[in-house]
């Protein structure tokens, strides 16, 4: 198992949900935390907790969507810690969305967060990691990018990208040797507020016409069995560092939920049928 005690762990959505489990997860096993979070009051509330427990932390506000936001977190890392190790591309947003009506802000947007932050982040904190001779890059992506159900268009679109994305990452690193690894995060319901959050941070101007109260109560309903049914993002967290330790590629929160890939499978192999029409 590797050791990460004195590790730098750089996270994006450090300040709640799954990006907090995971910090708690990482500070619990010796590592010095970046978080980065639009929520300014919850991220400077996070770091404060952090380091008066005797973790060494920082924060930074940081909109993954903007290339030079990544950069300038991973100068903060950096100059406050000397490296990074571990890059949680973590930060997202998912607001029900089906493919038609839909105006194309509202697609850049979710691509943008969902899918080009990652994206920044493999570009900007990879040379550093390989500089150093070490790092472990993991990025959130969702059982929606596994299976594409119905009425989270752009969502399903963007997670899909990421599995891609860190697929294809892990294996251009182990072919050309590379020091750093990476891996993937695929979770089924957590209990977070990214629907809440979503739809605070959703820029007006991207609503479609045929949103509504249809789409507001769909984000409701989703944020409510999160909160009911979800696991604790602290639980994530602990997998994501077992996961990292241990050199595992695939990170599932519900590996029951995998059999719905195995049955999509199925059908492609046995008449090229589409599965939960």
């Amino acid at each position: 198992m590797q050791d990460l005690t004195g590790k730098v762990a750089v996270i994006t959505g450090g300040a709640s949900g799954i990006g907090l489990g995971m910090a708690r997860a990482f500070a619990g096993a010796g590592m010095k935390l970046v978080l980065a979070d639009l929520d300014d009051a919850a991220r400077d509330a996070a770091v404060a907790k952090f380091r008066a427990a005797g973790t060494e932390a920082v924060g930074q506000r940081c909109d993954v969507s903007v290339h030079e936001q990544i950069q300038d977190l991973a100068k903060l890392a950096t100059d406050t810690f000397g490296g990074v190790h571990v890059l949680c591309n973590n930060a997202g947003i998912g607001i029900p969305t089906a493919t038609f009506p839909m105006k194309l802000s509202d697609w850049r947007w979710i691509l943008d967060v969902d899918l080009y932050g990652p994206i920044y982040g493999v570009e900007v904190f990879l040379p550093i990691m390989e500089a150093q001779g070490e790092g472990h890059i993991n990025s959130t992506s969702s059982m929606a990018g596994l299976f594409a159900g119905g009425f989270m268009g752009a969502y399903n679109v963007a997670k899909h990208g990421v599995v891609a994305l860190m697929a294809t990452l892990a294996r251009d690193l182990h072919g050309r040797k590379s020091p750093v690894t990476a891996s993937v995060l695929c979770p089924g319901p957590i209990n977070t507020n990214i629907s809440r959050h979503s739809v605070a941070y959703r820029p007006g101007r991207t609503k479609p016409a045929a949103d509504g109260a249809g789409a507001g109560r769909a984000a409701a309903g989703i944020q409510k069995m999160l909160e009911e049914q979800g696991m604790d993002p602290n639980e994530v967290g602990h997998l994501v560092l077992d996961a990292i330790r241990g050199g595992q590629f695939w990170i599932l929160t519900h590996p029951k939920m995998a059999k719905i890939i195995t049955k999509q499978t199925a059908a492609l192999a046995a008449d090229q049928s589409l599965t939960g029409m």
